[in-house]
């Protein structure tokens, strides 16, 4: 089983900037696509951001030109760095690693942006 151990969240300003960060470990297979998801009050969980473990990146329209997906893949660590947060940002974030052997997800940090 992969655990995923999330970092980074918290309360910003609007316009301001976090950086999320989240190590997977306990498999000796590095994860084949690693991203975010993030999901709402009262709305579904949607994809924010993934990359693949060969650099292929994936974003959705409302975050494209504000954030950017990177990744360690020596430390099987995925990065999340979200510039320019709007209100429309906050949201619980979730981690996930993917490979043919397992899927798994972290456990959610929260995002705050204040207006």
């Amino acid at each position: 089983q992969v655990q995923l151990v999330e970092s980074g969240g918290g309360l910003v300003q609007a316009g301001g900037s976090l950086r999320l960060s989240c190590a997977a470990s306990g498999s000796t297979f590095s994860p084949r696509t690693m991203g975010w998801y993030r999901q709402a009050p009262g709305k579904q969980r949607e994809l924010v951001a993934d990359i693949s473990s060969g650099g292929s990146t994936k974003y959705s329209d409302s975050v494209k030109g504000r954030f950017a997906i990177s990744r360690d893949n020596a430390k099987n660590t995925v990065y999340l760095q979200m510039n320019s947060l709007k209100p429309e940002d906050t949201a619980v974030y979730y981690c996930y690693a993917d490979h043919p052997y397992y899927n798994s997800w972290g456990q959610g940090t929260q995002v705050t942006v204040s207006s």
